[in-house]
Parts: structure tokens; sequence; C-alpha cells
């Protein structure tokens, strides 16, 4: 199938707009390449450090340069339930990595916060600069000259994005990304849901709010729900990092020990420069055409808004220069292909059954929206990703995945999608632009015309809600939310009490220079506006009854004031202490506040360096 003209001229403006800091790039790690890693050139001394903990036969082998090393990269940690389950992949990917001819070692650890635990808490300013630690963090752990390859231990919303970051500064290594896998399916999103707007109502108590989310988030694995965490997966195997089928495979089972196993040795064979097919960089891996394969994922399965800032920095990282354009333009092109909560019922353990990752990238393939000439840690094809694994007598596998869904309430093919675009769409008008996601927004609130009622805080349009003092039409502003003002939190907790007032009637839209989080998406939400309020943004200048607009059809985001009028008003001011005033983000993150790049532009100081 010819490439769609769409995803040809997206990708060709990414590539020119590319090119020298492309090529920039490339050179580095090229340079990268020729000066290591050497461990036959390094000095006794930093060689006899770099093994002096391992075992004799480690030793022996690290001494002779003979076999290759896999540095392991883990952002291991038990307050992440997705990432508890990395506690045991050092031993297996050692074991595997020397049964394969090579050598590993633990070269690493990132923090991992969770937002889950973070959420409506001052931890949560933190969370956007995290991914910029993590990067760090992973820079740090690869600097090492011991190091052949790289196998990266991460799954939620920053920390994904984090570990490509900083191993992209090493491109010049094969790296592989390892998952750990979703929980199983415990109680259902769409009840768990319901139970936190009763709860926002008065309706239960505490009591029987803590049990439902303990029986929906219950043990380890990913949160089921398609959010950010989940995304990551999915566009690492758009993107040729995973091996193929890998994301959404329950942890603690034979076969995702299987899959562990396989990318240690997987990383093992990219070192192996007689095996062309598999000697792949990461430089070379993460391409322009693989970025825009991302892209595709992302929006053909209503993924979560966060990477719209996330993959334009991780992009940056590779010389890759995209933009909200990009999104915007390949979202009008991309359908809808999967329902996936919170813009379904199913979780991902439904979508892996209906079809999953290999279903759609079958039938974006297809139908040419997808490029197939890239390099993958699986070899040189997207269409490796066509395979799911399984277990035969014990041994793993791939066989060909389906070609058809297996519930087309869950999972659809090109010709027959659930919208004929993607599931988010970029805003701009007067107040200047953002980011809307539509997949899970009913059609009859795509465009939201309401009096603006602005509030200083999350907490303040909760205690206006307790008051009923929300049972109106209305569009919520929260501004001073963005990176500069207090680290971009997450306005999650506002989802549940807004969805309530859409139940009563009410037009409703939300419209803040924050984040909203992956989980998000039933009440229309104008999110990362930017210019943010604390660069002097228009947000900043909207007063109690102006009349805004939200479109998530036409793309406007304006409000109803005269333009004179509008940038001649002073910013707005409350009463009670502004955002940067209190919290964590303040005094720890104060140089990462003052250099963060607007949302569009990736929203973290690694791209001001």
């Amino acid at each position: 199938m010819a490439l769609n003209p769409v995803i040809h001229d997206v990708t060709q403006r990414i590539i020119e707009r590319s090119r020298d800091s492309r090529a920039d790039y490339l050179a580095r790690m090229n340079e990268a390449g020729r000066h290591g890693p050497h461990r036959g050139t390094m000095s006794c001394s930093n060689l006899a450090h770099g093994f002096a903990a391992c075992g004799q036969p480690d030793k022996d082998a690290l001494a002779s340069d003979v076999r290759p090393n896999v540095g392991i990269v883990s952002a291991y940690n038990e307050m992440l339930s997705a990432h508890q389950p990395f506690v045991e992949y050092p031993d297996i990917i050692k074991k595997a990595a020397w049964a394969a001819g090579g050598v590993a070692q633990f070269a690493g650890g990132t923090p991992a916060m969770c937002d889950g635990v973070t959420q409506g808490q001052p931890g949560m300013e933190l969370s956007l600069f995290s991914r910029d630690v993590i990067a760090l963090a992973t820079g740090v752990a690869l600097t090492h000259n011991m190091f052949d390859a790289a196998i990266c231990l991460g799954v939620c919303d920053k920390i994904v994005p984090g570990l490509l970051i900083g191993s992209l500064a090493f491109g010049h290594l094969p790296v592989i990304f390892a998952p750990a896998g979703p929980m199983t399916s415990g109680m259902s999103n769409p009840v768990k849901a319901k139970v936190r707007e009763r709860f926002a109502q008065g309706e239960i108590g505490r009591d029987e709010l803590l049990k439902a989310e303990s029986m929906a988030y219950h043990s380890p694995g990913t949160c089921t729900f398609y959010g950010t965490a989940n995304s990551n997966q999915l566009m690492m195997e758009f993107m040729g990092l995973h091996l193929a089928g890998t994301s959404f495979v329950n942890p603690g089972t034979p076969l995702r020990h299987a899959l562990t196993e396989a990318a240690a040795r997987r990383a093992v064979e990219m070192t192996s420069v007689a095996d062309d097919e598999r000697a792949r960089r990461m430089c070379d891996i993460v391409d322009e055409k693989s970025v825009v394969n991302g892209l595709v994922g992302l929006l053909s399965s209503g993924g979560s808004t966060n990477h719209t800032m996330h993959y334009v920095a991780v992009a940056r990282a590779a010389g890759i220069k995209i933009n909200w354009d990009d999104f915007s333009e390949l979202s009008a092109a991309v359908p809808l292909l999967a329902r996936v909560y919170p813009n379904g019922v199913a979780d991902v353990n439904h979508m892996r059954a209906a079809g999953g990752i290999q279903l759609m990238i079958r039938t974006l393939l297809d139908a040419g929206l997808l490029h197939d000439d890239v390099m993958t840690v699986e070899g040189y094809g997207l269409h490796h990703y066509t395979k799911e694994p399984f277990l035969e007598n014990g041994e793993l596998a791939w066989r060909e995945g389906p070609a058809a869904s297996h519930d087309e309430d869950v999972m659809r093919t090109v010709d027959n999608p659930f919208a004929p675009t993607g599931g988010i769409n970029v805003l701009q008008g007067n107040l200047g632009r953002a980011i809307i996601k539509t997949s899970a927004v009913d059609k009859k609130y795509r465009r939201i015309e309401a009096p603006a009622q602005v509030f200083s805080t999350q907490q303040a349009v909760l205690d206006a809600f307790k008051a009923n003092e929300l049972n109106k039409d209305v569009v919520v502003v929260v501004p001073y939310q963005g990176p500069r003002a207090n680290g971009m939190p997450e306005l999650h907790k506002l989802t549940p009490s807004l969805s309530v007032l859409l139940q009563r009637g009410y037009q409703v839209a939300l419209v803040t220079d924050g984040r909203m989080s992956g989980a998000s998406g039933k009440v229309p939400a104008a999110i990362q506006v930017t210019p943010e309020a604390k660069l002097g943004g228009m947000i900043g200048k909207i007063r109690d009854g102006d009349i805004i607009v939200v479109d998530g059809d036409t793309g406007e985001l304006s409000v109803q004031v005269d333009q004179a009028e509008l940038e001649a008003r002073e910013n707005v001011s409350f009463a009670d202490p502004p955002p940067t005033e209190y919290g964590f983000g303040r005094e720890l993150f104060a140089l990462f506040r003052h250099n963060a790049a607007p949302a569009e532009e990736g929203a973290g100081p690694v791209l001001n360096g």
C-alpha cells in the first residue's frame, strides 16, 4: 500500500525542519561510537573499578573484552505497582545475557514517582520535572564506558520518556526497552469512575471509596486504564524499541518471564557487527519515521495528551523537531481504532484480547498510515510487529497476530473505525494554543460556549463544587498551573466533579495551562494552554463572566472580549497564595521552573540546554 499523502508530507516536513539538528546529533553519535565502548583501551585502574564487585567469571569476561556487556538501567521501586515486578529483572537479565554470550551489569537506577499517589498533593509539582531528572539519571548510569548495549526498565508516565531522552544521549549503543505489563483486570474502570462521582457528591464515605479503589488497583502491574503509562508501552512497539507483542503481557506469568529473557538475549545480539540485521544503534532506530509511527500509534489509540509534550522533548533528544501542528495534521488523517477506558469501557487486557497492538499495526500498515521502512530491535521493518508472542512446549515463539478484531466494541480496523480522525486535537484562538483530547468526549459536548469562572487552584474548584456554586453552564478556568508557575501538575482530581456537572445537564468545560491525567477525557478540557499565565498569557487575563468558546471539532479556543480590552487587562490576582508560593516545587525545582520551555516545546529544561 502506498504511503498516505498526509503521513508522507508531515514526515518530509519534519525531516527538512530537522536536517541540521539531526545531522549534528548523528555526527555526535558516530564520534562517540569511534571512541567507545572499548574496554580494552581503558586503563587498568578504570577497568578494575568497573568489574571489582563482579564474580570471577564476569571479571574474566570483561577483562578479555570478548563478551559484550549490557548495562541495566531500572526505575524499580515499590511505590509504582507497574515497576514493582522489576525487582526480579536484573537477575533474569544477567542469567539470560550470560547464556547468550554476554555479560550484564546493573548500571544504575532512576527515580520514578507515582502520579496516582501524588494526584492533588504538593508532590505533583515535581511530576513533570521528574522526567528530566530520570533522563539525567539514565545518562549518569550509561556514562561509564563499560557497556556495549543497554536495557531500560520502565513503564509509567514520565519514566519512559525520561529513559528515552537519557539513553538517546548514548544513541551510539544498541538499547532495548523491557516492560513489566499490566495488572490483571479488577473492578472495571467505569464502575470505579461511578464510585468516584458518588463520593464527589457526598453519597458515599471514604471507606467505600477506598474499598473500590483497592479493588481497581489490586496487584503488581500497570494500572489497566489507557492512560500515559500504557500509551508509553504502545508507542514503544510502534517505534520498534520493544520486542513485538510484549507491552500488555501480565507480570508474574511464564510468558512475561520468557519475554524478559528474550529482551536480554536481543540486547546481546544487537552488539554483533556480523549480524547486520540486528546490529542496530538506538540512534538508527529512533529517526523521523519511527517518531511519526509513534505519533500515529498514540493518535489512533486515543492515547494520553501528556505525550504532546513528552514526545516533543524525546524527538529533540534525537535531533528531530516536531511540533503541535504535526500532531494536529496527523490526527486529521489517522482514524480512531480503540475504545479503551477512559475512551470506552474496556481496559488494556481487553484491548490485547481483542487484537491489541498487533492488529492496530497490521491495519495501519495495510492502509499506508505507518512507515514500514524503519529499523527496529526486531530487525528491519515495522511488519515484525504484527506478530504476537506465545509459549509452545515452554519455548518462546511468535506467530502472526489477528487480522480482524475479536471484539469490535473495543478494537476496530481502518475500514471500520470508531471515528475518522485521531483522539487529540490542537486548539487555538485569542487565548493562545492548547491541546484537547476528543476521543472520550461525547459529540454533544465537543463545543462548549459558556461564562468563565476563574479559580486559583484545583482545590478551589472542588470547594466550589461542594458548595453547589457550579450548578450552571460554566467554563472552569485554572491559570498559573504551567511549568514556569508550579511545575504543571495534573488536575485529574477535577474529573469526577466536572463529570457530575455534565450528567446534571450543564454545559461544562475546563481551560487551564496545567495538565490533565492520561486517564482524563470525558469532560472537554483545553489543557497545556500556551503561553501560560506566568509568562503573560491571555489565560491569566480572563475574568468571571467572560464568554469562553472551546470547540474540539473546529479547533477554536477564544474569549469573547475585545482584543484591545483583553490585552490591556492586568493578570488576575487571587486572595489566597499563588501556586508558586507553596509546595515542593518551589523548594527543589526553582531552577527547573525558571528554565522550563513552553508546553508545546516540551515543557522541560532539557530543551534549553
